[in-house]
């Protein structure tokens, strides 16, 4: 990467600490508003008297409008300037969040949230580019390996905060908590983050390929969640719509200066590894989603204790990751990026007894614990093993696409899995029916990880030994 900074900054300066405080804050965001919606849903589906296709918008509106614009929103920040893209994103965020906040129907919370999808898809690339480009060539790997625990902190913070605003003040204030965190994000970065661009960047933008990719995942996404509840004939045009869209898309990727370029996936261990993030972050959305309504309908948990379930997960990620990333850089990536779904299989497995009569220590626990100890052991690997896969000068869109992967799973499974295991309409209020699906779903998840392990032993076969790196932030 190229960069032109107007004033390189040093870790250890009050500037550095400062340009850190920004971008870990910035990335914060995203994780905590991931976290905390999740835990909201219920209340707000009894609260706007929302039906679970539109819970499922709630969520998927979000992450279609993040996965189908993080690509140009990196862009942007190389061409433009990533503090100037970055505080646009920050702003447009909370001002989105402010729409979410006063919402007076599921529609217009909805739209919000797509709103908000395209802030995010700005302020997540920028968080960490801003850092590349600004600090000195020595202290750049220290930064992103502060800003890596740091950012966590949001993610184990997460249910505390959202479990408690949501069973004390209402689902609102999931919404509002943005508003004074991205006020402080922008004065620290108007105030002290110099700016840095990309000399070399692409003089186009592929807004082509940015919008065919956005409706073709907007008709898959529209097809799945409304399956059963829209006329049929309407299911067929979204599907029809969305097909041919992604097709246009992989054409138009074909011209000058694309988002993605198909020779990426020319490597083996690149297209093993994505459909590896694919797989693993569906199941885990579809997972965290499916589970929580389950403790809260089903198990009788509040928000905060139903939010706190998951928790082992981010615990696990943060005490474990140093460790699994160093033994994957002494082993190579292939072993952990497949045993490691196999684990989390066995972890969802073991959450499919979760009923009525289920206490957290012993229903709820031990499966959260495989299931992140499964997580922590294939997520190190992942990203060392796509930018290893990628030439040196595509590195940054290596990781792009791997981010987008990783959202572009969880968004087709939180649409797919309740439609597959059928449930629609009120489901998600009925213990009987919720249960059901739950069950069956739990299951998909758990085959859908096996596949995910066998395409990482498959691929990566022959893999040499990595350098470690995080996975999608």
């Amino acid at each position: 990467m190229t960069n032109e900074c107007e004033d390189p900054v040093v870790l250890d300066s009050a500037a550095g600490r400062w340009l850190l405080a920004a971008a870990v804050m910035g990335a914060g965001l995203g994780f905590l508003d991931g976290t905390v919606v999740n835990v909201a849903v219920r209340r707000i589906g009894s609260d706007l008297d929302a039906s679970l296709a539109e819970l499922q918008w709630v969520l998927n509106a979000y992450l279609l409008a993040l996965a189908s614009l993080i690509l140009v929103g990196g862009s942007l920040g190389d061409r433009l300037g990533r503090k100037r893209v970055f505080t646009i994103g920050v702003v447009w965020f909370a001002v989105a969040s402010l729409g979410c906040a006063v919402a007076p129907d599921v529609h217009v919370l909805i739209a919000a949230r797509a709103v908000q999808g395209i802030g995010a898809a700005l302020v997540t690339p920028g968080s960490l580019a801003m850092m590349q480009g600004s600090y000195v060539g020595e202290d750049r790997a220290r930064a992103i390996g502060m800003w890596s625990g740091l950012t966590g902190v949001f993610t184990v913070i997460g249910p505390f905060l959202g479990g408690g605003l949501v069973q004390s003040v209402g689902w609102r204030y999931v919404f509002w908590i943005n508003v004074p965190i991205a006020v402080a994000i922008v004065v620290i970065t108007l105030r002290h983050v110099p700016e840095s661009r990309d000399p070399q960047a692409a003089r186009r933008f592929d807004l082509l390929g940015a919008a065919l990719g956005a409706v073709g995942l907007g008709g898959v996404t529209y097809a799945l969640i409304e399956a059963g509840s829209r006329p049929a004939v309407q299911i067929a045009a979204a599907a029809v719509i969305g097909v041919v869209g992604l097709g246009a898309f992989v054409a138009s990727q074909r011209r000058r200066d694309p988002m993605v370029p198909p020779s990426l996936f020319t490597s083996r261990v690149f297209t093993a590894s994505n459909l590896l993030t694919f797989v693993v972050y569906g199941a885990l959305g579809a997972l965290t989603f499916l589970l929580v309504l389950q403790l809260q309908v089903v198990t009788g948990f509040g928000p905060l204790a139903a939010g706190l379930a998951t928790l082992p997960i981010t615990v696990f990620m943060l005490a474990l990751s140093g460790r699994s990333a160093a033994l994957a850089s002494r082993i190579g990536p292939r072993l952990q990026m497949s045993l490691g779904p196999a684990l989390c299989a066995v972890g969802a497995v073991m959450l499919v007894g979760v009923d009525g009569s289920s206490s957290y220590w012993t229903g709820v626990l031990p499966g959260m614990v495989v299931f992140a100890l499964g997580l922590t052991c294939l997520v190190a690997p992942l990203t060392a093993t796509v930018l290893a896969a990628a030439p040196d000068r595509w590195a940054g869109i290596a990781s792009g696409v791997n981010n987008a992967v990783a959202r572009i799973g969880s968004l087709l499974a939180v649409a797919a899995l309740p439609v597959a295991v059928g449930l629609s309409g009120d489901d998600y209020d009925d213990p009987a029916a919720l249960t059901d699906g739950y069950r069956a779903a739990m299951l998909i998840c758990a085959a859908l990880l096996l596949l995910g392990g066998a395409a990482g032993w498959l691929g990566l076969r022959g893999t040499r030994v990595l350098p470690a790196e995080q996975g999608p932030a």
